[in-house]
């Protein structure tokens, strides 16, 4: 006689959505009502602000608008491709060491190549960077829709690439373009405050957080919609990458010139030395942005292991969005506790100090020791919520201490040891099987713990020199 074992099921509550959705909604449209100048005062103010500098903001906002969207865009075109590669891998049935290996290609391409991108950002300009991210992806589509089992270490050479460009060159070009409109404009007229002029900024970085998190989002519901058939001509996910791309690309060449003074390798070389390597709160900060990228790396690998290691059946891509979901509502509590007007807004640097040191407690819990599907749900979540209220929370750092003109380099550079270790965990973790999953959370979790000391020897180094590169 047959005996039938019945697995348990793991559900994740319907209602967790729609929690995370309104925490969001209430984050974004609540702020305004409570911030420290009250909610009539503070849109009487933009209103008297906006009317008497009507020429300044609205020439800002068509361009802070068409960036956004195609940053969304660039987002969506990220998503599609990460989840075509995973649908790949299982679709033409590649062993592990086989996909360890992809992804050592990905991660290689990245700390070998990317380093010097950044470089060449800052030297040719940040524009062409980003015309290079559309039309790599353009290429990957159209060789993933003309053949039928394209080369995936070509493709992971290509998506790593694309991955680092991705890093930097938008936010590179953003802040560049931003600094060089308000230059030509304090010509014509008395000049923003610098507070004003930072709070403007402020708010691109948390809504550029926003919008990668639910483009992503998109992206895996079209995924899934299309990846049922990954070759059925126009509507293949491939086809829609590459046309993502190139209606990028046309619309960045026609809306905007490259007006981007370039400089010589000589110059560039020199300035990169004396103002970034040889200053250590900018050493600091690297550290910070490496620890979050190394983590968030790790993260990609070893959530679903780690889940699944319970036994129960569950549904992986339930899972999911409330991850990005959770990095959503981080990034919209930013707001919260930056700006001049910010409700919350105390020091600079607690929140910061803060996030750090929750976000590497909760991968030191996961690392230490197995917990329920529900908790670890929870911890995942709590991370990424951390996440998202770090990520803005750097770019106004680096807009505070890195010369712009350098800014695409030092993104690149902090990248190099976040890089090094993800190759290196894939290496010797995944191929060689040396490393456990507990290890290689646990120095995730060491790396950021370590960046809670980085950020409070900025805060103390920051208070006896005031380094602020544009208040120079």
């Amino acid at each position: 006689m047959a005996v039938v074992v019945e697995r348990e099921k793991w559900e994740l509550s319907p209602l967790t959505y729609g929690f995370l959705f309104f925490c969001c909604f209430f984050c974004v449209f609540l702020r305004p009502y409570f911030s420290r100048s009250g909610g009539a005062a503070a849109r009487t103010t933009t209103t008297v602000s906006s009317l008497s500098d009507v020429d300044r903001t609205a020439s800002f906002l068509r361009f802070h608008s068409s960036f956004l969207l195609l940053y969304f865009l660039a987002s969506v075109m990220e998503g599609l491709e990460l989840f075509i590669g995973e649908y790949e891998f299982s679709y033409i049935r590649m062993s592990r060491e086989q996909m360890v290996l992809a992804a050592s290609a990905g991660a290689a391409a990245s700390l070998v190549i990317g380093t010097f991108i950044g470089f060449l950002s800052d030297i040719i300009g940040p524009r062409k960077l980003c015309i290079l991210f559309y039309f790599i992806h353009f290429l990957v589509g159209i060789l993933k829709s003309l053949t039928m089992h394209p080369s995936i270490l070509l493709s992971s050479l290509c998506i790593g690439i694309t991955s680092t460009l991705y890093s930097f060159c938008f936010e590179t070009w953003m802040v560049n373009k931003y600094e060089k409109h308000e230059h030509r404009m304090d010509l014509l007229s008395d000049s923003l405050p610098h507070d004003h002029r930072m709070d403007l900024l402020s708010d691109t970085f948390w809504l550029m957080t926003l919008l990668e998190s639910s483009s992503l989002l998109g992206s895996q519901g079209l995924a899934n919609f299309l990846i049922k058939d990954p070759h059925k001509g126009l509507l293949s996910p491939s086809v829609s990458a590459a046309l993502l791309a190139i209606i990028s690309i046309l619309f960045i060449r026609k809306e905007w010139g490259d007006n981007h003074q370039k400089c010589t390798i000589k110059s560039y070389q020199k300035s990169f030395t004396g103002h970034i390597l040889a200053d250590k709160s900018i050493w600091m900060l690297g550290w910070a942005q490496a620890s979050v990228h190394f983590s968030v790396s790790v993260f990609w690998i070893l959530w679903a292991p780690t889940i699944v290691a319970d036994g129960r059946e569950l549904q992986l891509s339930n899972i999911y969005p409330c991850f990005l979901g959770s990095r959503m509502l981080g990034s919209t509590v930013f707001p919260w506790f930056s700006g001049t007007t910010s409700p919350l807004h105390n020091e600079e640097y607690s929140h910061l100090i803060a996030a750090f040191f929750v976000a590497g407690a909760v991968l030191s819990i996961i690392a230490y020791d197995y917990q329920d599907i529900g908790v670890l749900v929870v911890l995942f979540c709590i991370f990424h919520a951390c996440v998202g209220l770090i990520l803005p929370s750097l770019a106004k750092l680096r807009t505070m201490y890195v010369p712009s003109e350098l800014r695409g380099g030092m993104i690149s550079t902090s990248l190099v040891p976040a890089n090094a270790a993800f190759l290196f965990v894939l290496v010797i973790g995944g191929y060689y099987r040396s490393l456990s999953n507990a290890v290689i959370m646990a120095m995730a979790s060491m790396g950021l713990l370590i960046s809670v000391g980085c950020i409070h020897l900025l805060r103390r180094w920051t208070k006896h020199t005031h380094q602020n590169w544009h208040e120079l």
